[in-house]
């Protein structure tokens, strides 16, 4: 559905003429998108990092990284939904200085957990994955406004 929106967003894009500059009520549509985007799409985009980072074993031990199934970080799905949302809004904003308060605010309330080896890779992949994924939901919103 989101894909759906998305592509509904672009074909609008294309469509209008050139010379005129999009309506505020197509910006906000973009932005809210783009938003929702980035925090819904990212959670099966790490399950996927997740799951090929599994497959490979970790210094001769055969385990893997926590599933959703069996998370080693508690709440790592709504706290991904919700950093996933600010970081979106924080460069929708002109401001991403908040990327790194946002990932300051995570990793120092993660920081008790994080002394365990397993933990600590699924927090760095789980990290990762669900930024990229966020920067690149606003990038190409930034490309369907351009």
């Amino acid at each position: 559905m989101l894909a759906a929106l998305l592509a509904l967003a672009a074909i609008f894009t294309v469509i209008s003429p050139a010379e005129i500059e999009p309506s505020f009520l197509h910006q906000g549509f973009v932005v809210v998108l783009s938003v929702l985007v980035a925090a819904l799409g990212g959670g099966p985009v790490t399950e996927v990092v997740f799951a090929l980072a599994a497959r490979r074993p970790s210094r001769g031990a055969n385990r893997s990284v926590g599933t959703a199934e069996e998370s080693l970080l508690r709440g790592g799905m709504w706290i991904g939904i919700l950093e996933r949302i600010a970081i979106a809004s924080t460069l929708w904003a002109s401001w991403p200085e908040g990327l790194a308060v946002v990932l300051a605010v995570k990793g120092l309330g993660r920081f008790a957990e994080l002394k365990q080896h397993a933990a600590a890779e699924q927090f760095i992949l789980g990290t990762f994955s669900s930024v990229l994924w966020a920067c690149a939901a606003y990038g190409i919103g930034r490309l369907l406004l351009s």
